[in-house]
């Protein structure tokens, strides 16, 4: 497997690949504008899976949780190249404009675009900079973040109560949360800030809730999925144990042997 991502600038991330493979497990802090110039991204979030096609571009939401698989086209490489909106840059963008959020669009909205001449040609005027046939001067790189806030704003107005909205997660119900997304391999305190909790209050909330860490707790819940799919799913462990949130094939072996006293085999 021979695969690249590379930073161009803070802002702008470029991916390529020649054969299909998995993305990492990501916390997305900030909104995202990305394109597919070819081939597909299938992402999995709590909402279930989307695929971005060839061609597509798409607003992705910050604070949420997603994986992704990666697959090259029949004819071409993977690629993939995004425009990061971070909360500075778009809380700069809203007070120069004097922006205000009147309504907050649903979470669950797919927020996907056809792409039309501006946002060809916008995406079209980054592939020197990819390309590195010229570098880009940290002027210019402001500039083109600004115009895809412009772009998006163009292409639908509404999409301001996407960006402009800066409030932090609302504090949610955690044993739903916890129980839709426990396979996320992140950190504690991407869990904390997706449910609207300081790390201290969510570890307190967490033992309220479950009676042990939450670190314990993932473990635990991990190895239990593990042993339902195993047993009742026939699935394989070198299939599952990356979806269900282990970092390694040996240490799922070792750990579910510990926790149920037998092998995956003798299961």
């Amino acid at each position: 497997m021979e695969n690249t991502s590379e930073i161009i600038f803070d802002q702008l991330v470029y991916s390529c690949a020649f054969e299909s493979y998995r993305g990492h497990e990501e916390f997305i802090p900030d909104h995202f504008l990305g394109f597919q110039i070819s081939g597909e991204t299938h992402a999995f979030h709590e909402h279930g899976k989307t695929v971005i096609k060839e061609n597509t571009v798409v607003l992705v939401r910050k604070n949420q949780l997603i994986r992704t698989i990666k697959y090259p086209s029949d004819h071409e490489n993977y690629q993939f190249v995004s425009i990061t909106l971070d909360d500075q840059t778009l809380r700069q963008y809203a007070a120069e404009n004097r922006i205000l959020v009147n309504a907050h669009l649903p979470a669950d909205q797919k927020l996907f675009f056809e792409p039309d001449d501006f946002f060809k040609s916008y995406f079209a005027s980054l592939m020197p900079y990819i390309n590195k046939t010229k570098e880009i001067p940290t002027r210019l790189a402001a500039v083109k973040v600004q115009e895809a806030i412009e772009l998006l704003l163009l292409s639908n107005p509404d999409l301001g109560n996407v960006l402009f909205d800066f409030s932090e997660p609302h504090k949610i119900d955690l044993r739903e949360f916890m129980n839709k997304n426990f396979m996320f391999n992140v950190s504690v305190d991407a869990f904390a800030r997706l449910t609207g909790r300081s790390l201290s209050g969510f570890k307190r909330d967490f033992y309220k809730t479950f009676e042990m860490t939450p670190k314990q707790w993932l473990k635990e819940k991990r190895l239990q999925e593990a042993y339902y799919l195993i047993k009742n799913k026939d699935r394989k462990p070198s299939d599952i144990y990356l979806d269900l949130g282990f970092e390694n094939l040996s240490h799922f072996y070792s750990s579910f042997k510990k926790k149920f006293g037998v092998t995956t085999t003798e299961v």
